[in-house]
């Protein structure tokens, strides 16, 4: 019983022991419990500032990247910093950041790891497009460029060329994503918060709001950030003034969604014309037709097209009119050829033809996207404009003013040719849209004639198999040339044929060792046309024979540097770069100095006009250069230049030429002139205006 007493009191004793131990736990629980939420709390309170850290740091990152890529860029292609441009780019920047900032850390760690170095390179990638484009065509990339994509397998040396010398300034854009490789392990990566996300909102809305009210208060002012987005499509200025990323923004929707620009009101004082050598005795009867502009159409472009025309008072008929009507006519767009390749001694025949005839001193040969540009103005009258080339050389529009057109219409014998591949820009298709259906160039008959092997091919080659194609015609004749033996590179340890085949002929000439190459080149062009020249002469025909030749464009590939080296003046980068001669040149007729300014477009309604053939002038762009209007000439970023002065668009200058008065408004109305020409012509080929009106 004792023992039994015993154990149950050592039992009890144990609950006892067991329940007080129980008692503790549940003290030392209820205890610990909030300590536990307490840390929990402070941890996630940790976690989340650690976030709201991160996505701040992230945003801060985009921002500055962007900035340092975007005023790289600037001081790379020697963009001025304006203050509009600075709020552009500031304002557009903290968009972007927000878009990055969210794409680099909506995904979860390991997605994020990935995005940010993918995006990083892409905006390297799309500065670098930019730079490398410009160094190579000097003009900047498009995405209506894209549709000219074909020609890029023929430039790939070129651009291989362009990415090794500019390589220092490509890393430079490149740098960011370079040094991130580096860096990436210390690089923390965690998911946004839902705060940050409406940070990220509240920042791009207020960003967006300020942009546009940055937009509404520059409203009025020169190349502004309105004008921009509403007024004009100019990748050049875009990029001056709005910065690349905001460019290729605004160059991509007008691509999906389109872009319609509005005609401007022009003013016509009759102080805007130089009536000084006017005959007043004589009235001339306008280069007009009996146009019917209200045929029935629902489109709308077609119909603002009637509405300008219809009201443009063209230009007049002058004392030169049918000057040379059945005269035979050789016209040739020349690669490259600039004033800076007429020399006395290395280049007589064309300083000769540059020193004779009609001698036009103010004549421009404006740059835009490379050949096509060129010999665009050159055949259609019309101002060249990057998002029109990919139509107009699909051949498929209809041009009333061709050449081989219009000299067929007068029973003339037509011909074209070019001494490089027939299928290249699909020349073959354009020239057949302007009359010529007998195009004979390397690889569809040429070939047979002519060493079409080298590179570039000879000019004076190509005059001498095929001038009997055309100098034994009983009838007048027509013959169209385009040369090659002009272009890039220039140097003479390269493959250019033409640089080592006259090398020796310029080693002691002036200018650097680029300037000498290029005049190399040239001389083979001032041999092709003595060429053409002699042989007509021996056959009688000279008299009877017109010379037309102007370039395609600038040595483009020759810095601003070494073209002033043999110029004879001193040159800027964006007008006087341009500035070339006309060749208007018949052996038999007096001398005729011409001080008006004029341009490539100009040389098609001119030649109309003194070969006596019916046009109407209001349905060209370009201007008869021997009529009373005012001469114009426009670059590729809405440069100008008349008579009166010269207008940078860049930043919104305009310097009077000494001695002149320029009017108030004339800058504003000249600057509406060139918007609606340029507008005009765009739309003239993108909706086959011609077919709609004339056929």
């Amino acid at each position: 019983m004792k023992k039994k007493k015993k154990k149950d009191t050592i039992i009890e004793e144990n609950n006892t022991v067991e329940e007080e131990l129980k008692e503790e736990v549940k003290e030392e629980v209820k205890e610990e419990k909030p300590k536990k939420e307490k840390k929990h709390k402070e941890k996630k309170e940790k976690i989340v500032k650690e976030v709201k850290k991160h996505n701040i740091i992230l945003f801060l990152f985009w921002f500055l990247i962007i900035l340092f890529l975007e005023a790289s860029f600037k001081l790379i292609m020697g963009i001025s910093f304006t203050l509009n441009s600075i709020i552009n780019i500031t304002l557009y920047s903290l968009m972007v950041s927000c878009i990055l900032s969210f794409l680099s850390s909506v995904f979860p760690v390991k997605a994020n790891r990935v995005i940010i170095p993918i995006l990083l390179f892409i905006l390297g990638l799309l500065f670098n497009v930019e730079l490398v484009f410009h160094k190579i065509f000097k003009t900047y990339f498009s995405l209506t460029n894209l549709g000219l994509g074909d020609q890029a397998a023929s430039f790939i040396k070129d651009a291989l060329i362009g990415i090794f010398t500019n390589i220092h300034f490509i890393l430079i854009l490149l740098a960011p994503f370079i040094i991130y490789l580096f860096v990436k392990k210390r690089f923390e990566f965690k998911r946004i918060s839902i705060k940050s996300a409406i940070a990220y909102i509240l920042i791009l809305a207020s960003s967006i709001e300020l942009f546009y009210l940055h937009m509404d208060m520059t409203k009025k002012d020169t190349n502004s950030t309105y004008y921009l987005y509403n007024k004009v499509n100019e990748m050049a200025l875009s990029i001056d003034n709005l910065g690349v990323l905001n460019a290729y923004g605004l160059d991509f929707y007008r691509l999906i969604f389109g872009f319609e620009q509005e005609l401007e009101v022009e003013k016509h004082p009759e102080s805007l014309i130089d009536n000084a050598d006017l005959n007043i005795e004589i009235v001339y009867d306008p280069n007009k037709l009996d146009l019917n502009f209200d045929k029935a159409t629902n489109n709308s472009e077609i119909q603002k097209i009637n509405s300008y025309v219809s009201s443009d008072k063209g230009t007049l008929q002058n004392e030169y009119t049918g000057k040379f009507k059945d005269y035979n006519l050789i016209y040739i767009t020349a690669e490259s050829f600039s004033d800076i390749a007429v020399d006395e001694e290395i280049t007589p025949t064309l300083y000769k033809l540059t020193h004779s005839g009609f001698i036009l001193n103010n004549f421009y040969n404006p740059y835009v996207l490379s050949t096509i540009g060129g010999e665009f103005q050159s055949l259609t009258g019309l101002y060249p404009d990057n998002t029109i080339l990919t139509t107009w050389r699909s051949g498929n529009n209809y041009f009333p003013y061709g050449l081989a057109t219009v000299f067929k219409g007068q029973n003339y014998n037509t011909y074209a040719y070019h001494n490089n591949s027939y299928v290249f820009q699909d020349r073959h298709k354009y020239l057949q849209s302007q009359g010529f259906d007998n195009f004979l160039a390397c690889y569809n008959g040429l070939e047979k004639r002519m060493n079409c092997k080298l590179w570039p091919q000879s000019d004076e080659e190509m005059m001498k198999v095929t001038l009997d194609d055309y100098i034994n015609s009983d009838k007048p004749f027509l013959a169209y040339y385009m040369t090659v033996s002009g272009h890039f590179q220039y140097n003479f340890k390269g493959d250019n044929s033409m640089c080592k085949r006259h090398q020796s002929e310029v080693a002691n000439w002036k200018g650097d060792t680029s300037a000498k190459a290029y005049m190399a080149t040239q001389i083979e062009l001032d041999r092709a046309l003595k060429v053409l020249i002699d042989a007509l002469e021996e056959k009688g025909k000279l008299d009877k024979t017109v010379f037309v030749l102007m370039g395609d464009h600038y040595p483009y590939a020759l810095s601003v540097s070494s073209i002033n080296s043999i110029a004879s003046y001193e040159k800027d980068g964006t007008v006087e770069v341009n500035h070339s001669n006309l060749i208007l040149w018949n052996s038999a007729m007096e001398d005729v100095t011409i001080d008006k300014v004029a341009m490539s477009a100009d040389v098609l309604p001119t030649v109309l006009n003194l070969f006596g053939i019916e046009y109407d002038s209001r349905l060209l762009t370009g201007r008869d250069i021997l009529s009373d209007t005012e001469g114009l000439a426009v670059f590729k970023n809405r440069s100008w230049v008349t008579n009166k002065g010269t207008y940078f668009a860049a930043n919104g200058s305009f310097v009077a030429k000494e001695g002149v008065t320029v009017e108030d408004g004339y800058v504003d109305n000249i600057n509406s002139i060139v918007s609606n020409r340029l507008n005009i012509s765009r739309l003239i080929v993108k909706n086959d205006y011609y077919s709609y009106l004339l056929r």
